[in-house]
């Protein structure tokens, strides 16, 4: 009769020749996962157009669709990560002579390896795949929920830092040439070449973020020359426009920060529904393990 060193000697051998990662189930499991989930993320995206409308005041708002669109990440990740997580413990073949507590441990490790798989697959081989499928509807309801916004953002980023060399060059040559003469302001002048003066200085102000006084008088005596307004008239109809173009600014920035702030949150979301996905995956599995060895031993007893 072997000493009981002797036998947790041979134990010792027996376990360390065997691997306590069983592959086969976890890749199961991750394709399981991941099909899942490009299934859920087209699901996904037939939803977000319904969400959408060309038509004014049809669509839901920015902030509707973001929500539901953080809302149904954390879905995608319950569902595949819980099903990816639950087949894996199922499918592993049962440990002999290992206590419930490494079983238990070893079944939750599996399940977590399947999530993370399951995730570099979604990422890396069928990332392009599933961009290039739901991307013109997730572009499309992005662009209807704050294509307004992003335009004036787009248009404050290229007044404020879209100065071309034509443009800030032309302004300090019709500066160095402008007339003092309010009759000679646009003496051989074309509207054109009057458009052109006038679009210079709001682009050079906007720029600067202020009109100074000098290019606000000079565009009050462009404007009633070319108007036949009086000087005073002018000078409200350059305030109403400059006070126009300084609310866009305004409108703007606020877009921009608002579009900030929602792509920080979906980041936050999304990395949270992904430690949700994970953990679901590690529970499921030491679910479906247990559950695999209790189905077992009924039938063995039986």
């Amino acid at each position: 009769m072997k000493s009981a060193v002797t036998e947790a000697e041979d134990s010792g051998k027996k376990e360390s020749s065997l691997s306590a990662v069983s592959w086969g189930p976890i890749i199961a499991g991750a394709f399981a996962a991941s099909t899942l989930t490009v299934v859920l993320m087209l699901v996904g995206s037939g939803l977000g157009l319904t969400m959408v409308s060309p038509w004014t005041g049809a669509s839901a708002s920015a902030v509707t669709f973001a929500v539901s669109a953080a809302i149904w990440l954390v879905v995608v990740q319950w569902l595949s990560a819980g099903l990816g997580g639950y087949l894996t413990g199922r499918l592993r073949a049962k440990w002999v002579g290992i206590h419930d507590d490494e079983v238990t441990f070893r079944d939750t490790a599996h399940g977590f390896l399947a999530w993370a798989l399951a995730t570099l697959l979604v990422v890396g081989v069928f990332g392009s795949a599933l961009s290039a499928t739901i991307g013109a509807g997730v572009q499309a309801a992005s662009n209807v929920a704050s294509g307004a916004a992003a335009g004036a953002t787009s248009a404050a980023a290229s007044a404020a830092t879209g100065l071309t060399e034509n443009n800030s060059v032309g302004y300090f040559v019709d500066t160095l040439f402008r007339p003092a003469d309010a009759a000679a302001t646009t003496a051989g002048q074309n509207d054109a070449a009057a458009t052109a003066q006038a679009s210079r200085i709001l682009v050079a102000s906007a720029a600067r973020g202020e009109v100074s006084a000098g290019d606000k008088a000079y565009l009050a005596k462009l404007v009633g020359s070319r108007t036949g307004l009086s000087e005073a008239d002018a000078a409200k109809r350059v305030d109403t426009v400059l006070a126009a173009v300084d609310d866009a600014k305004n409108k703007a920035k606020a877009a921009a920060d608002a579009a900030r702030k929602a792509s920080a949150t979906f980041a936050l979301v999304g990395a949270l529904s992904m430690i949700v996905g994970a953990f679901i995956a590690s529970v499921a599995a030491a679910l479906g393990g247990k559950q695999r060895d209790e189905d077992e031993a009924l039938f063995v007893r039986g």
